[in-house]
C-alpha cells in the first residue's frame, strides 16, 4: 500500500511540474522557485520528475519552449522572430536562434519559409498517418467563441501513444463510475502541436469535467483549470487518429490566412463521441484552437 501511495504522490508532483511549465513558459522558469511553490526540495523534485518521465526538468523546459516557438513561427506570420522568442521565454534572439538550429537543423527563418514541411511529414509517417489520403476541410465553418474557465480532473501522458491513451481514458471512465458521476464532458488536451512535435515529446491530457459538481472530489486524480479564452472552434468527425490532419490544416493553413494569431495555450477537443469507447473507433468532436486578435 505504501508503494502505491508513494507512486501516486510522485505522479501528482510530476504532473504539477508539467502544468507549471506550460503555464509559465513565457517566463524565466527557476527550478528553485518551482520547488518552493510546490513545497518540496529541489533535488527531490528533480529525482521524482526523472523517475516519472525519464528526462530532466531543464531539458523538458527547453524542449517545450522550442516546440511552442516552432508552432508560433508558422501561425503568427506578422510577429518577428524576436517577438516569438520572447513569447516562449527567451530573453535573447541569438540564444533562441542557436537553440532552434541545434534542435531542428535549420534556422527559424528557414523553418518559417517551408522547412517545417518535411519535418512535419516525417512526424506524421511515424504516427502511421497516410499522407496520400486527402481530407476536404473547405466546408468547415469555424465559429469564434469565448469560453469560461473549466475545472477538470485529468491524467497526463508523455508520448502520443495509442495504447496509453486508451488506457488513460478507461481509467477516467472507471473513476467517473466510481464516483457515480452522471453527466461529464470528455476533453482531450493537446499541449503541443502533434504534427510538428515528435510523438515521444508530446504531452497529452485525458480530462473530464463533471457537470453540476458541488465540491471537489478527493481522489488520485489531480485537477487543472482549462483557462477561459478566445477560440476558433471546428466541428469534426472521423476515425481514431484522423484528428491529426485537422490539427495540421487548422494550424498550418487556416490560421495563417485567417487574420488571427495563436498563443502558447493548448488546443483541445471536446468529444461528443469518444473513439476509445466507440466500437467502430469513430469520433465526433469540437476542436478548440486558441486565437488572439488585437
Amino acid at each position: 500500500m505504501r508503494k502505491k501511495e508513494t507512486f501516486n504522490r510522485h505522479q501528482k508532483l510530476a504532473f504539477k511540474v508539467i502544468e507549471y511549465i506550460y503555464k509559465y513558459i513565457d517566463t524565466n522558469i527557476n527550478i528553485e522557485e518551482l520547488a518552493s511553490d510546490l513545497s518540496v526540495d529541489r533535488f527531490h523534485l528533480q529525482k521524482v520528475f526523472k523517475e516519472q518521465f525519464d528526462t530532466n526538468i531543464y531539458e523538458t523546459i527547453k524542449s517545450i519552449r522550442l516546440q511552442k516557438a516552432s508552432n508560433l513561427l508558422l501561425t503568427n506570420i506578422h510577429s518577428t522572430i524576436t517577438e516569438t522568442a520572447n513569447q516562449c521565454g527567451y530573453s535573447s534572439q541569438t540564444s533562441f536562434i542557436t537553440a532552434f538550429k541545434k534542435k531542428f537543423n535549420q534556422t527559424p527563418k528557414e523553418w518559417r519559409k517551408g522547412g517545417y514541411i518535411k519535418y512535419s511529414n516525417d512526424i506524421l509517417k511515424t504516427a502511421h498517418f497516410d499522407l496520400n489520403k486527402k481530407f476536404d476541410y473547405s466546408m468547415i465553418e469555424p465559429k469564434i467563441v469565448k469560453t469560461e474557465t473549466q475545472k477538470a480532473y485529468y491524467i497526463l501522458q508523455r508520448g502520443y501513444s495509442y495504447s496509453e491513451g486508451i488506457n488513460n481514458w478507461k481509467k477516467i471512465q472507471a473513476w467517473s463510475y466510481t464516483h457515480d458521476l452522471k453527466e461529464c464532458i470528455e476533453i482531450g488536451i493537446f499541449h503541443d502541436n502533434p504534427v510538428i512535435t515528435p510523438s515521444s515529446d508530446c504531452f497529452y491530457t485525458a480530462a473530464i469535467v463533471p457537470k453540476d459538481l458541488d465540491k471537489e472530489i478527493e481522489s488520485n486524480l489531480l485537477t487543472l483549470n482549462i483557462e477561459k479564452g478566445l477560440y476558433a472552434t471546428f466541428d469534426i468527425s472521423g476515425k481514431f487518429g484522423e484528428v491529426l490532419p485537422l490539427i495540421r490544416w487548422a494550424y498550418h493553413e487556416w490560421l495563417p490566412r485567417s487574420g488571427f494569431e495563436t498563443n502558447t495555450k493548448p488546443s483541445f477537443a471536446i468529444f461528443h463521441k469518444n473513439p476509445v469507447f466507440d466500437e467502430n473507433k469513430e469520433f465526433e468532436a469540437t476542436f478548440y484552437l486558441p486565437i488572439q486578435y488585437s
